[in-house]
């Protein structure tokens, strides 16, 4: 089974956020937390899958949190561009991870059919449940089922050789992580099932749950993907851009090589 070389590409940051932003509990709660907003690109050989797409400029804009490099730009670099891409993993639909899905025109989609029943169905009439969503992305996903360029997995699926997904659930009803194989190992991308190494290594749940003991499941189940717990890569945590090596440019990361930085 051949390896996979992995990759995160920051497109945005939130540094204005407080830890009670970040978890349920903690004592500290007033004290600066920033966060990062990453794509991760997926390679081998000639063939590369996104795993989420990010937020355009224009959601941004309605959420009053701009990107500081537009997500088609970010990927640049590496030579990946939108017309190309024909594969992308979306973790879940909520904006910052599903928000840039029209833009890649010519991808299938793989998505857990929890997360497409969750994002559509009574659950949204709820605000509380439905702010992390953006109703013209879900349908922009509905179109694409509609389309036949939709890949629907129940739990546990493959994607690619030696790239599987696994529904954790917890911060979104279908949320799935993505297991890959590297040369350092089986490394985990945990997207939202852990938005930042404390919540996974302390569990601290993270604040926008739909199920709690699903959240808390999770973080077992995410040291049970990776062969340890140094490839579990969290969603937003900007200390995956210490740990990690950059790669040809600053708001890119190298992933499958393992951490290299201070905190190991």
């Amino acid at each position: 089974m051949s390896e996979w070389q992995v990759r995160a590409v920051k497109y945005a940051d939130r540094n204005q956020r407080k830890r009670f932003d970040s978890f349920i509990f903690d004592d500290n709660h007033d004290a600066p937390h920033p966060m990062d907003y990453y794509i991760w690109v997926l390679s081998r050989g000639d063939e590369n899958i996104l795993v989420d797409t990010g937020y355009d400029e224009e959601e941004g804009r309605r959420r009053g949190r701009p990107v500081t490099l537009d997500p088609l730009a970010a990927l640049a670099p590496l030579g990946i561009s939108a017309e190309t891409v024909s594969t992308v993993i979306v973790t879940h639909l909520h904006y910052d991870h599903a928000g840039g899905l029209r833009h890649f025109p010519n991808a299938t989609i793989h998505l857990q059919a929890a997360e497409m029943a969750y994002a559509t169905g009574p659950c949204m009439c709820h605000g509380v449940l439905n702010g992390p969503f953006t109703a013209e992305h879900v349908c922009e996903a509905v179109r694409r089922v509609y389309s036949g360029r939709v890949v629907f997995h129940d739990g546990d699926g493959e994607v690619r050789d030696g790239v599987t997904v696994h529904r954790i659930g917890g911060h979104s009803r279908g949320l799935q992580a993505v297991r890959v194989l590297t040369q350092s190992g089986w490394l985990c991308l945990a997207s939202d099932a852990s938005h930042f190494y404390e919540n996974f290594r302390e569990r601290k749940p993270f604040p926008i749950v739909v199920d709690l003991q699903d959240m808390l499941v999770g973080f077992d189940r995410l040291h049970e993907l990776a062969s340890s717990p140094d490839l579990i890569i969290p969603g937003h945590d900007p200390l995956v851009r210490s740990l990690f090596p950059a790669d040809g440019a600053d708001h890119i990361v190298r992933l499958d090589v393992g951490p290299q930085g201070a905190g190991t």
